[in-house]
């Protein structure tokens, strides 16, 4: 797989992956599947060490991403970030050719294909390598959606699953869960994270908080 270095924030489904690098870690983004789903590699720079949020689908073109060799980073966790099915269909494929740790929040756990083997809550910590990954519970478009949050000397970065896109937060089945994501959205992260927060979808574009912070007003009135 080519892996471009002008990262953007857009990738292409079938096209090559690309890579940004952040002050502790690189950031590579490859989309896969027919949902366009968006898997993210996260290498510590100091470690070699490796995470991988949502392994999505084709299992070997992630491998591919990840690379082979003796430079190829070690892959010691994979993260999920909420139990819908085009977001974990390679996950028992990936795990099986790294034997990494696996990751998600306890109330999708049960609906994954691999019993998690750590299970985390709202203010843990994930860690790649040397660097700690906030963990951000965002209630309504599952039960156990999470964030992955990067505090860097290069800013705040945040991977959102399919809670938060640029446009609106992500498709909840009832006004009670879209007024939950929204009230967690705007809670625990437009309350919390300065405008220059890039954010990273399990879907499509990335955004930052300072684009989409003027719509919330508007999101929640029009119910979506």
């Amino acid at each position: 797989m080519d892996v471009l270095d002008d990262y953007t924030g857009h990738t292409d489904p079938g096209g090559p992956a690309t890579r940004r690098e952040l002050g502790a870690l690189t950031v590579t983004k490859v989309s896969v599947g027919q949902m366009d789903n968006n898997a993210y590699l996260l290498v510590c720079r100091a470690t070699g060490e490796a995470l991988l949020i949502d392994a999505a689908n084709e299992p070997d073109r992630i491998a591919d991403m990840i690379g082979a060799g003796d430079t190829r980073p070690e892959l010691r966790t994979i993260v999920t970030t909420h139990r819908h099915p085009d977001h974990w269909q390679a996950l028992g494929a990936v795990a099986g050719m790294f034997e990494p740790r696996t990751v998600a929040h306890p109330a999708d756990a049960l609906e994954l294909p691999l019993p998690p083997d750590d299970l985390v809550e709202h203010g843990g910590t994930v860690i790649v390598g040397e660097v700690p990954l906030e963990v951000i519970h965002l209630r309504g478009h599952t039960p156990g959606s999470i964030a992955l949050l990067h505090r860097g000397e290069d800013g705040p970065h945040l991977f959102t699953g399919d809670s938060l896109f640029p446009g609106g937060p992500g498709k909840t089945g009832s006004p009670e869960d879209f007024a939950s994501l929204m009230d967690d959205l705007e809670e625990r992260v437009f309350g919390r994270l300065p405008d220059d927060t890039w954010f990273y979808p399990g879907h499509g574009d990335d955004s930052t908080l300072g684009r989409e912070r003027l719509q919330l007003t508007e999101w929640r009135a029009r119910g979506w």
